[in-house]
């Protein structure tokens, strides 16, 4: 069968079908994975086509993937990632932009671009990406989608490329929540309870995005209200956001250049400006901007603690709005992932699980809220998602 690629999702050398195993749980789904993903016998392209010359096929299929087609899922191709996933945008020079179904003037969001493309355009049910900084929350805000960011190292990340391994999460989008969470069966493993907690609104993420989004959002917050119980209003970050991203950014920078430096200055590949900039950068970061940026990283932990209960989920938006024109670019560009970054940031720096919601509209594009919790807790969010989701 050949490969359906009207929304430029798929990258040229992802034209592979492997049909799952028979009778398993996720029988008759099908998935992509992004080019991120090793798949025996190819070479993992990670957006870059010099990366791809000078790579070798894969001995063996990532562990993720091997167990959605052992669940009885069937891989439908491989999709177009940012290079080396270091972008929030779903631009790619090499490869081209994927469409976002839901907004095709606007962008889809990165750098799980291709995966959230073909899953809003219904190529595929599901699809795997990965989130560092991002990249499952802001292209499932984009294109409409639900989006599970998982806590940081609850699905294995062999035969992953990495971007930095300290934020680096397996997620997972979907049109709708129930096969969310079937894919998370497979990939979580059995369904845990949780006891009844409070929905604690992070009142100073919410000052992050204009009037105009929080005015679309509140209507999903009360829904979200109506299905917790208690509320209870937080500043999740005392420090200032501005504090939080400069940690995140440098030790993202830092562990970039840590795994693909030597690859970088031995080959000279071919890159977009803005993110060989970004390799750039983490090559100066220095250790004691490292070990300020660990200190921040302990205390952001600590305060998320200190203000969830086991139990009690967090509601922050998804994005600071809907997607952006695919006119942007330069300085509009960068303000845009620096505002981005402010607020997913606390994700990669705690570690915690996040769960994107579809649920409302801004411009006529889609709009998510984020619901998290405390590490641990990704079923609590795919429940309550299927709850929502239902009603």
């Amino acid at each position: 069968m050949a490969l359906d690629n009207r929304l430029g999702c798929f990258c040229p050398h992802g034209d592979i079908h492997i049909e799952g195993t028979q009778g398993g749980p996720l029988s008759g789904l099908t998935f992509a994975a992004k080019d991120l993903f090793d798949i025996e016998g190819h070479v993992t392209g990670a957006g870059n086509p010099d990366w791809l010359a000078t790579h070798a096929p894969a001995p063996a299929t990532a562990s993720a993937v091997r167990k959605l087609l052992e669940a009885g899922a069937s891989l439908q191709g491989k999709t177009i990632t940012d290079e080396l996933a270091y972008s929030l945008a779903g631009v790619n020079m090499h490869y081209g932009t994927p469409v976002n179904p839901a907004c095709p003037d606007r962008l889809p969001g990165g750098s799980s671009s291709g995966s959230a493309s073909a899953v809003a355009g219904g190529l595929v049910d599901t699809a795997l990406g990965t989130d560092t900084g991002g990249s499952i929350r802001v292209p499932a805000n984009n294109c409409g989608l639900y989006g599970i960011r998982t806590t940081h190292g609850q699905v294995a990340k062999d035969g992953l490329v990495p971007l930095a391994d300290s934020f680096d999460t397996v997620g997972w989008f979907a049109r709708d929540a129930r096969t969310l969470a079937r894919v998370g069966e497979v990939l979580l493993g059995p369904r845990e309870s949780f006891p009844a907690g409070r929905l604690v609104i992070a009142t100073d993420c919410f000052d992050l995005v204009g009037a105009d989004v929080r005015a679309a959002l509140k209507p999903l917050v009360d829904r979200l209200i109506a299905a917790v119980g208690p509320r209870h209003y937080a500043t999740l970050n005392p420090d200032g956001f501005d504090v939080w991203f400069a940690a995140f950014r440098h030790i993202q920078g830092h562990e970039a250049w840590q795994a693909h430096g030597e690859w970088i200055s031995k080959t000279k590949p071919k890159m977009a400006p803005e993110i060989a900039e970004r390799f750039d950068l983490g090559r100066q970061v220095t250790a004691e901007q490292v070990a300020e940026a660990e200190s921040v990283r302990e205390k952001a932990r600590r305060r998320l603690a200190a203000i969830l209960q086991p139990g009690d989920v967090l509601c922050l938006p998804a994005s600071s709005g809907p997607a952006p024109l695919k006119t942007l670019s330069g300085a509009a560009e960068g303000a845009y992932r620096a505002a981005m970054l402010k607020l997913t940031c606390p994700g990669g720096l705690t570690g915690m699980p996040q769960v994107t919601l579809p649920l409302a509209k801004l411009e006529g594009c889609p709009l998510g809220i984020s619901i998290a919790g405390l590490p641990g807790s990704d079923w609590m969010l795919l429940d309550l998602a299927e709850k929502l989701g239902a009603a």
